[in-house]
C-alpha cells in the first residue's frame, strides 16, 4: 500500500480484491509492506498545519509479536498486511475524506489510521472517529482470527484507542503528534485491558452456570457404512465469543480454567448422551490432568454412567496426542484401572503432534485416531496412503483399530476401505448434532 489517501469508491473493488484479508495467497519473501510513520512524517506534518486539525486511530497490534517470535519476521508481515488490509476495507466503507494507514514507530507492533479533517468538522471528531472504532472492534472480534491464520488458532485482542487534536503552532508538528499518539496509545491499552476482562468475566459466567452442551459426530464403519459410535463435542452459549470448543480452551489457558472446564465438557458429554443408540459407543475427550476429578474416579463415574443408563464398556476415552502426559507410567497405572472395568481408550490426533509413535507404543490404546491432515485428499495422494498402511501395521501389532478423521468425499471413504482401515470421522457422515432433542 502506498501511503496516499486511502482510495475512494470508484476503485474500491479493485482494491478489496487485492487486499482480501481472507485470502492469505502472499508468496514467500513478497510480504505485503506498509509505510511507517517515520517515512510519512514530513507529509502528516504539512496536512496536519495545513487544516488545523489531525485525528488518529491506534491499532495495538502487540499480539502479533508471538507470530514473529515463533515464524518469523516474514510470518509477521503477512499478519500484519492482513490487519492492514482488514483495516484499509472499514477505512473505505466506513469515512469519506483523506486518510493514511501507517505503522508504528520501529519497533512498535501498531498500526495508526491518520485522519485529516479541519476543526470545523466538529461532528466528525465528535461522533464518526467514536463510529468508525466500534465498527473496527466488531470486524477485529468477527474476523481477528483470520489476521493470524494460520500461525495462531486462537483470535488476539487488538487495543483501539483515538484522539483528535488540534494545531498549536508554539509546538512543532512532530511534537503535538508524538502526544497525540501516546494519548491513543493509552487509550488502547485500556481498550485492551478492558475487552480481556469483559472475555474473562463471559468465560467465569460460563463456567459457574454450566452453559456447556454436547453435539455427537458419528464414527462410522468404513465397511458397512453403519454408526459404530459418537464422539462428544462441546459448545459453548451460541452466539456468544466461547460457543467454538477452540475458543473456550483457549481462553481457559489464559484463566487457569482449564481443569474446571474440562470437567464440565466432560460432564455435559455424558448427560447429552442418555439414550445412546444401543450398542454404538461414546467417544469422551479427556485431558491427562481428568485423573484428579474426583467425580472421574471410578466409583462415581460409574454412578454417573448408570444415571444416563449408560455402562462403563459404552465409553471410550480419548486422549490428545497433542497433550502433554508427564508420566507414561503413571498413566498406564490409570489406564489399566480403568480397563479392568470396562472403558477403552482411543488416542486422538495421531500425527498432528511430535511424540505420535512414541504416544501409540506406550499407552496401547484400543483406537487410534489418525489426524485428518493425513486423511483428506489420501485418495489422490500414494504418500498419505503409504503412511496410513504402515500406522495400520503398528495397529495390529498392539491390537488397535485406526479411525480415520476429517472425511469429506465419498473418494476418501473408499480408499480408507481400500487400506483396510475399519473406521472414518467426518463431515461426509453430517455435521455434529445433540442425539436427542432439547
Amino acid at each position: 500500500m502506498r501511503l496516499n489517501p486511502v482510495r475512494r469508491p470508484a476503485d474500491a473493488l479493485r482494491v478489496k480484491q487485492r487486499i482480501d484479508p481472507s485470502a492469505h495467497r502472499v508468496a514467500a519473501g513478497a510480504a505485503p509492506r506498509l509505510p511507517s510513520l517515520g517515512e510519512s512524517l514530513a507529509r502528516v506534518a504539512e496536512r496536519f498545519s495545513g487544516l488545523g486539525a489531525l485525528g488518529l486511530v491506534v491499532i495495538d497490534a502487540q499480539p502479533l509479536a508471538e507470530i514473529e517470535r515463533d515464524y518469523g519476521y516474514e510470518a509477521y508481515c503477512r499478519a500484519l498486511g492482513s490487519l492492514g488490509a482488514l483495516t484499509e476495507s472499514l477505512v473505505q466503507d466506513r469515512l469519506s475524506g483523506e486518510e493514511m494507514l501507517v505503522t508504528g514507530e520501529t519497533g512498535r507492533y501498531e498500526l495508526i489510521v491518520l485522519l485529516f479533517r479541519s476543526p470545523a468538522d466538529a461532528e466528525f471528531y465528535r461522533a464518526e472517529i467514536p463510529l468508525f472504532v466500534e465498527g473496527l472492534g466488531e470486524a477485529l472480534s468477527r474476523h481477528g482470527h483470520r489476521v493470524v491464520y494460520p500461525y495462531c488458532r486462537k483470535a488476539p485482542i487488538f487495543g483501539l484507542g483515538y484522539t483528535g487534536t488540534l494545531r498549536n503552532p508554539h509546538f512543532g508538528a512532530a511534537t503535538q503528534l508524538r502526544a497525540a499518539l501516546e494519548e491513543a496509545r493509552e487509550d488502547a491499552r485500556l481498550d485492551a485491558r478492558i475487552e480481556a476482562r469483559r472475555r474473562r468475566k463471559q468465560l467465569t459466567g460460563i463456567v459457574l452456570a454450566g452453559e456447556i452442551t454436547s453435539v455427537y459426530e458419528p464414527i462410522v464403519d468404513v465397511a458397512t457404512k453403519t454408526v459404530f459410535g459418537y464422539e462428544a463435542l462441546a459448545r459453548g452459549p451460541e452466539g456468544s465469543d466461547f460457543h467454538s470448543p477452540t475458543s473456550l480452551f483457549h481462553a481457559a489457558e489464559s484463566e487457569g480454567l482449564v481443569f474446571e472446564l474440562d470437567c464440565l465438557c466432560r460432564r455435559s458429554g455424558i448427560d447429552g448422551a442418555e439414550g445412546l443408540p444401543a450398542g454404538t459407543k461414546l467417544f469422551l475427550n479427556v485431558r491427562p490432568t481428568t485423573i484428579h476429578d474426583p467425580n472421574f474416579r471410578p466409583e462415581a463415574l460409574i454412578r454417573t454412567l448408570s444415571r444416563c443408563r449408560l455402562s462403563p464398556s459404552d465409553v471410550v476415552f480419548e486422549i490428545s496426542e497433542q497433550e502433554s502426559i508427564r508420566s507414561f507410567d503413571v498413566f498406564r497405572e490409570v489406564r489399566d484401572e480403568y480397563g479392568k472395568l470396562g472403558f477403552q481408550f482411543a488416542l486422538d490426533d495421531t500425527g498432528a503432534g511430535y511424540a505420535s509413535l512414541q504416544s501409540v507404543i506406550e499407552l496401547e490404546p484400543e483406537f487410534i485416531k489418525v489426524d485428518r491432515a493425513f486423511v483428506q485428499g489420501i485418495d489422490q495422494d500414494p504418500a498419505r496412503q503409504t503412511l496410513l498402511r504402515a500406522l495400520s501395521s503398528v495397529a495390529s501389532e498392539i491390537g488397535a483399530r485406526i479411525i480415520g478423521e476429517g472425511l469429506d468425499t465419498l473418494e476418501e471413504l473408499e480408499t480408507l476401505a481400500a487400506l483396510g482401515i475399519p473406521f472414518g470421522q467426518g463431515w461426509l457422515f453430517g455435521k455434529p448434532t445433540p442425539l436427542r432433542a432439547a
